[in-house]
């Protein structure tokens, strides 16, 4: 697959969310297969997502280095996704694939989530105004 199929993907995920308010993603294509994407989503209760990805999309998607870090209206930290190899101490089962949950310190073993399942997730923790 060429890297620019996945941007297209990447950015129908995002925008078929129905509780994105608005995004800004930047995508900076490395070669005929790579790219690296960073960006950040608003939702609709002014929570924000954060992202990184570096992919080789040539065999099959493989995302070498992700961070998908969600935090609330007042900027505190829902949750993190992300792969870097700072954790090798905490034996997790899923190395380097870890979840921040809370908290920088509230560290687990989770498999790799892609974007569809982190905005899945993120719904779960949107609470609309009444």
């Amino acid at each position: 697959m060429q890297i620019e199929h996945y941007l297209k993907q990447f950015q129908a995920i995002i925008e078929t969310c129905p509780t994105v308010q608005t995004f800004n993603i930047a995508y900076d294509k490395r070669s005929t297969y790579e790219g690296f994407i960073r960006g950040e989503i608003v939702f609709v209760d002014d929570s924000v997502l954060h992202l990184r990805e570096f992919v080789d999309a040539e065999t099959d998607i493989d995302r070498l280095t992700y961070v998908y870090q969600y935090m609330n209206a007042e900027q505190r930290l829902i949750f993190r996704y992300d792969n870097t190899g700072h954790h090798r101490k905490l034996n997790l089962a899923t190395y380097p694939h870890h979840k921040h949950a809370g908290s920088e310190e509230n560290v687990e073993a989770s498999p790799a989530p892609d974007l569809a399942a982190v905005l899945d997730e993120i719904q779960t923790c949107i609470t609309l105004p009444l």
